[in-house]
């Protein structure tokens, strides 16, 4: 064999090698995973899904740091009004055992359609905003996220501390509020939302399911803001949103969970919490 030849191989060994450690390092495709060809059929039958950012961008980790508290931001790339608006928006997490996280509908009194909470991920995953504007048509982004295990991971308080704040929930505004701006605004609910997958590490009992099933936010009696919750949500449910503030007025939130036990928050915005 030549000289050449047997320089050759290695340099060959080198090429085959990075072409395949870029194929490992690429992505899958987003449309073509078995797991949201279901649920696509599941929740939407055979509606066309646009893709791109000109209705909504998703904002989520290439890897998360904890995948029991993964950060997502859904932000609409325009304001709500009467000549256009967002009236329902799903967020899913294509391998977790619960995918659809939340399903979210917007009032009149919303002002824009930006959301960010934050979910447990199981495994590596496709995570996707479907966005439906008021002529019923359907916009996708698409994220994929590294990460593992959020949905068993063991709950951040033990047991009796988690039972003791159940149920807190605390509204929050940042002043100024311009009158007929949307202004952002957010709602913390004390709850452990159980997953039923998690193990107690003291007790080495599993946690039967327990989570916030719904949320209500309203202003000046006009709804803002209806979300239909999952376990995929993290504990201590976290929502940022938007709402047009007038002249003073309350902002209210009520929660449900899964056990049918009730909760609510008021802020008074002629003297809101600072």
């Amino acid at each position: 064999m030549s000289l050449s030849a047997l320089l050759a191989r290695p340099l060959a060994a080198l090429l085959l090698c990075a072409l395949s450690l870029g194929a490992l390092a690429q992505e899958p495709d987003p449309q073509a995973s078995p797991r949201w060809q279901q649920l696509r059929e599941r929740l939407f039958k055979d509606r066309s899904i646009e893709t791109g950012s000109a209705v909504v961008t998703l904002e989520a980790p290439a890897r998360a740091a904890d995948a029991a508290l993964v950060p997502l931001a859904v932000r609409a790339q325009f304001p709500q009004g009467p000549s256009r608006r967002i009236e329902r928006l799903w967020l899913v997490v294509d391998s977790n055992p619960s995918p659809v996280a939340a399903l979210f509908r917007y009032g009149p009194a919303s002002g824009r359609a930006d959301v960010a909470t934050r979910v447990r991920i199981d495994e590596y995953t496709f995570v996707r905003a479907i966005a439906e504007t008021d002529d019923g048509r359907l916009h996708m982004a698409v994220r994929y996220v590294k990460a593992s295990g959020g949905c068993s991971a063991p709950p951040a308080k033990d047991a009796q501390a988690a039972r003791a704040t159940l149920g807190q929930m605390r509204l929050r505004v940042h002043p100024p509020l311009p009158p007929g701006e949307p202004a952002p605004a957010q709602l913390l609910v004390r709850h452990p939302n159980h997953s039923g997958m998690a193990m107690d590490p003291l007790t080495r009992q599993y946690e039967p399911a327990h989570f916030v099933r719904s949320v209500e936010v309203s202003y000046r009696g006009r709804p803002v803001l209806s979300a239909e919750l999952d376990f995929s949500i993290s504990e201590n449910p976290h929502l940022r949103f938007f709402f047009v503030p007038q002249q003073g007025g309350e902002l209210r939130a009520e929660a449900v969970d899964s056990q049918d036990r009730r909760f609510e928050a008021a802020l008074d915005l002629d003297r809101p919490e600072r």
